[in-house]
């Protein structure tokens, strides 16, 4: 156990023009804890993971960093000289080093120059980093020729690279946004085993439910509370999930009271000033001036009863962001495709065919062509083979979010957005560039459903989503009258739509 690594935080505050993102975050993880940052879409869970990295300046408080670290975002950024090799370098970089030194140290021998580089070694496992990259390589299917560039990837193969690469340099303190995004299910099942084995700090953003429950030994919500803080959570992400419920109706539940009691001191209040300014007036003799005191006590003491109140009221629960997913229409047979072959890239080797209210789940490794296979259906790509036979409107949501005019609103280029519960207030108004990575997904999904579409083809739904969310558009699609059809790794979904007809694909001998 690496037992000086830890990450602290003191009232850790970033903003933006909007406000505040992350508000005042204090926290200690050890070594051996595993922590899962979950939270709604916008509420700085990215802000927070880069903060943590330094990649970010806070406004206010401190981060303190014991042992190396490294962090793997959901965009990476690249040069276009760039290969696999040079990040394979860089990631061994520091174990070569460490293996060089010791060689150094030896010829001619130093005996303290020799101990100090043989326990950085150790302790870095530095013997053991090139079989380590392989092995990571070869599980996140990335293990492609180190000459190959980056460019020449697509977003999840080189996001699969980095991955694999932060693995393999085993540093104390691994950070990741994401990592789930563009696994297959052996390459969960990897990431998954590496994380429970660390043995320094791990710090993830995910809305894998089945990752939360398996890897993580806290949860930090960044959602709102009663309280105004953020909060620690034990046990899993199933157990939170009812915790935050219950939270949910005791706030609600409280507010209500305090809110009646309320109304009802104010009323004393405004009816005792009533009838000491106007209305009442004590009778001429005896106890007259006890009379007044009495009822100017009383009023004195509700007025305070309605102070002390005010003070230890709790804010309204803001109303969270609820899914509305519109009525999508449609009747009849509404798509069928023959076998189809795009080279290189895609063999389906049965047909397809869907029908009003009909759902397919696509399944098949990375590389079997499930994206390409969607593009083909929407009519996105012309296959060398068969083909596709369209009724209505179809629709697809991609992987990945993309938008020609990134200097768009949402509210510009979707005007549902905020009728479908997806984006609300300031999120409307605000440039396209300026969103989360979480909140472009959103939109796109608006755009998509706003079309009104008869089939709707979704690929990796479940990306850059918040859990909530994830929860609502799986049930949206259970119901829905449009025929559907989803390609998927997120377990808990493949789980949801157990039931679905489904289509596995193979991936090609030849595919890179």
């Amino acid at each position: 156990m690496r037992t000086h690594v830890h990450l602290t935080t003191q009232d850790l505050t970033k903003g933006y023009e909007a406000g505040p993102v992350v508000d005042g975050i204090s926290l200690k993880v050890s070594a051996g804890q595993r922590l899962g940052i979950i939270g709604e879409n916008g509420r700085g869970k990215t802000t927070l993971l880069r903060l943590l990295a330094g990649d970010l300046v806070p406004d206010q408080g401190t981060v303190t960093r014991h042992g190396s670290l490294s962090l793997v975002q959901q965009e990476m950024p690249f040069h276009d000289s760039e290969t696999v090799g040079d990040l394979l370098s860089e990631a061994l970089r520091e174990s070569r080093q460490a293996l060089s030194e010791l060689d150094s140290a030896a010829e001619p021998f130093d005996e303290r120059r020799y101990e100090r580089a043989l326990a950085h070694a150790e302790a870095i496992e530095a013997w053991d980093a090139e079989r380590r990259a392989d092995i990571a390589l070869k599980a996140l299917d990335a293990d492609h020729p180190k000459s190959r560039r980056l460019k020449e990837l697509s977003v999840g193969q080189r996001y699969r690279v980095r991955l694999a690469c932060l693995l393999a340099e085993r540093a104390d303190v691994l950070l990741l946004d994401e990592p789930t995004n563009h696994l297959d299910e052996h390459a969960l099942g990897f990431l998954t085993e590496r994380l429970q084995q660390h043995h320094g700090v791990v710090v993830l953003v995910s809305h894998d439910r089945t990752l939360l429950d398996d890897v993580c030994t806290q949860l930090l919500d960044l959602d709102p509370a009663p309280d105004g803080e953020v909060h620690l959570h034990g046990g899993g992400y199933r157990a939170f999930q009812e915790a935050k419920r219950a939270e949910r109706r005791r706030w609600e539940q409280r507010f209500a009271q305090e809110e009646a009691e309320h109304g009802e001191l104010a009323e004393k209040v405004e009816r005792a000033q009533s009838r000491l300014k106007d209305a009442w007036r004590p009778p001429k003799g005896t106890f007259r001036h006890q009379r007044t005191t009495r009822a100017a006590n009383k009023m004195r003491n509700v007025a305070r009863r309605l102070e002390e109140l005010d003070d230890q009221r709790v804010d309204a629960p803001p109303p969270p962001l609820r899914f509305a997913p519109p009525e999508l229409s449609a009747d009849g047979d509404l798509l069928h495709a023959t076998p189809l072959e795009v080279p290189g890239r895609l063999h389906l080797t049965e047909p397809i065919s869907l029908s009003a209210g009909e759902k397919l789940l696509i399944t098949g490794p990375n590389g079997a062509g499930k994206s390409t296979l969607l593009n083909v259906l929407a009519g996105h790509i012309t296959p060398a083979h068969g083909t596709v036979h369209q009724v209505g409107e179809v629709a697809l949501l991609a992987q990945e979010s993309r938008f020609e005019n990134e200097a768009a609103t949402a509210r510009q280029l979707c005007s549902r957005v905020e009728e479908l519960g997806l984006l609300r207030g300031k999120e409307l108004a605000r440039p396209v560039s300026r969103l989360s990575t979480g909140q472009r997904r959103r939109l796109e999904l608006a755009v998509v459903l706003s079309r009104g579409p008869h089939v709707l083809l979704l690929d990796e739904p479940t990306n850059h989503l918040s859990i909530a969310l994830v929860d609502e558009l799986t049930e949206a699609l259970r119901q829905t009258r449009a025929a559907v059809a989803v390609a998927t790794h997120d377990r808990q979904m493949r789980t949801d739509f157990g039931s679905w007809r489904s289509v596995m694909l193979h991936r090609l001998v030849n595919v890179l």
